[in-house]
């Protein structure tokens, strides 16, 4: 047998050195090659990442399924109101991104004659589909089961309004959802933009005293809820935190600053804790 024979012939897949990396994201790398292509169950699996982010976009949130859920979830006494944005359907909300960020004209006069009473809330919880109603069916009763428990712990009192599903919704509708519900501030939950390795991204969106016509610099996000990424409990006590330095200083958005994941110097300074949130 000659030498030539007896040498092994090199694998077809080439291996990454980086592909150990991939334990610790969801990002595509180190990937392998086929010659000078991708292999064949990565590119198998690109397609279907691409498909899911599409089906994301276009797949109906169940407003009926996830009210029950809900209901259930929180032990509601009121049933969540279902309100529906100028955007008739689907193509329309992709087309028309203003239609969006108003709510037609019978979801208005709905929210109208639910605040008849006049009473004032602190918070307005506004549930909206976004750009993946995927996200939203599967991580609204996790979240805010968290939430509702953290508000339920905190020291002083939370006062909230009529939950409130809204469908092919932005994030500027919550504002005059706020406004028509007399909230001092609204949380926008919202199925984010679908990238290919996250098709169920869920986005919260603080304001303070919401009004139609705020820009997004009046707002606070938190991004990347989903159970692969920023988990409910966490997503919650950042939540709360903005909230309740909302509540003192009267505002939100650039003026207030997140800053839940700075350490916390509790007793290196006297006994005191380090204002997370604001700079001095």
């Amino acid at each position: 047998m000659s030498d030539n024979e007896s040498k092994k012939a090199p694998p077809i897949v080439i291996a990454n050195p980086w592909e150990r990396l991939r334990a610790f994201t969801d990002a595509r790398i180190g990937l392998g090659r086929a010659g000078i292509s991708l292999p064949t169950h990565q590119l198998l699996a690109f397609q279907l990442a691409h498909a899911q982010a599409q089906d994301a976009v276009h797949c109906p949130l169940e407003c009926d399924a996830l009210a029950d859920e809900l209901t259930t979830a929180l032990s509601l006494y009121q049933t969540p109101i279902h309100v529906h944005s100028h955007a008739v359907d689907r193509a329309m909300y992709l087309q028309r991104p203003d239609y969006g960020r108003r709510l037609d004209d019978a979801s208005r006069e709905q929210l109208q004659q639910a605040a008849q009473s006049g009473q004032r809330f602190d918070l307005a919880v506004v549930i909206v589909d976004g750009l993946s109603a995927l996200a939203v069916q599967q991580n609204s009763a996790p979240f805010l089961t968290a939430l509702y428990r953290a508000l339920e712990s905190d020291q002083r009192e939370w006062q909230l309004a009529p939950l409130t599903i809204v469908e092919q919704g932005r994030v500027a509708i919550g504002d005059e959802v706020g406004a028509l519900l007399n909230a001092d501030a609204v949380l926008v939950m919202i199925g984010e933009r679908p990238g290919l390795s996250s098709p169920d991204s869920l986005g919260l969106y603080m304001t303070w005293e919401p009004e139609v016509g705020l820009k997004d610099d009046r707002r606070n996000c938190i991004s990347n809820v989903r159970p692969a990424g920023l988990k409910p409990e966490e997503a919650a006590r950042r939540l709360l935190l903005l909230l309740t330095e909302a509540r003192q200083r009267k505002l939100s958005g650039v003026q207030l600053k997140d800053r839940s994941e700075d350490s916390v110097l509790d007793g290196a300074t006297g006994g005191t804790t380090q204002n997370f949130l604001v700079a001095d």
